[in-house]
């Protein structure tokens, strides 16, 4: 297991050499009445390569959704900047999606229209052909064919949650961005959509940035982990490699002295940032 305490001045020196995704020197604040500044995220850098799968894990108020926002350009920095293959980004794009928490779908769309509307919208070159192709593969994908023609009110969440995954995929996407895709889950269903996810990934490599607050959720899925101080002003406190390769095997892993070595690690950096104020 990899982990390092990183630097307070240079995250960089213990990140991939990609020039990707890059975040740099990038702070998030608001202003306040007195005229100061409340701080969210304090001198954030990062690199991810465009291949690779990193989770980033924090207490509640630590600024991780706030971070995904401003790589979707959904928020904007109040300084630094966040490069995608050297361009600036600034505003939202198709070729970052973001999957949410909560569903996202159109009720009165069906499962098929869902996902047909962003290839309308994205992909407006496509024939008719291309385009029905590209839904009907990615409902194989996420296993919803024999649902497609229904509608949201008619699906269970989790089955929600697979078609805002199969309509953030199928525009083919540079990177997806996942704001605790599994959160409003049980736990039987979280953990098959967390595997059908994982199959899609290794079978169709992409970056991927996913916010959770599950240790183990983050060290099955992810190539790395972001572990973030507490809020205001908050740092990138580690970063963790997770030393399994792909395809994983969930079993195989918790059985690892290894895997309980980086779950303690994670748990104990979280134990140390704990606040009773979250």
């Amino acid at each position: 297991m990899k982990s390092a305490l990183l630097p307070k001045d240079d995250h960089n020196l213990n990140l991939p050499n990609t020039e990707f995704l890059e975040i740099k020197n990038l702070y998030k604040f608001y202003p306040k009445s007195n005229g100061s500044k409340s701080v969210v995220l304090d001198d954030i850098n990062l690199s991810i390569g465009e291949n690779e799968f990193i989770s980033i894990i924090g207490h509640s108020g630590c600024g991780k959704s706030t971070l995904i926002k401003i790589v979707a350009g959904l928020e904007t920095a109040s300084s630094g900047a966040v490069y995608l293959e050297g361009k600036e980004i600034r505003k939202p794009g198709a070729e970052r999606m973001m999957v949410f928490q909560n569903y996202s779908l159109l009720p009165w769309l069906t499962v098929r229209e869902n996902i047909r509307l962003a290839v309308d919208e994205v992909l407006r070159n496509a024939t008719r052909a291309e385009k029905v192709g590209l839904v009907n593969e990615h409902l194989a994908m996420v296993n919803l064919t024999a649902a497609a023609d229904k509608y949201p009110d008619e699906i269970s969440g989790g089955m929600k949650q697979r078609v805002g995954i199969a309509r953030a995929l199928a525009i083919r996407p540079k990177m997806l961005l996942m704001d605790e895709p599994f959160g409003a889950l049980d736990a039987l269903t979280r953990g098959k959509l967390q595997r059908q996810v994982l199959d899609i990934w290794e079978n169709h490599r992409q970056a991927v940035m996913m916010i959770t607050h599950d240790v183990d959720e983050a060290i099955y899925m992810s190539d790395r982990i972001i572990l973030m101080t507490n809020g205001p002003a908050a740092k990138i406190g580690e970063i963790l490699e997770v030393p399994f390769s792909h395809p994983r095997n969930r079993a195989e892993m918790r059985n690892s002295k290894a895997y309980y070595e980086l779950r303690n690690h994670a748990l104990n950096f979280l134990d140390k940032y704990f606040t009773t104020d979250e």
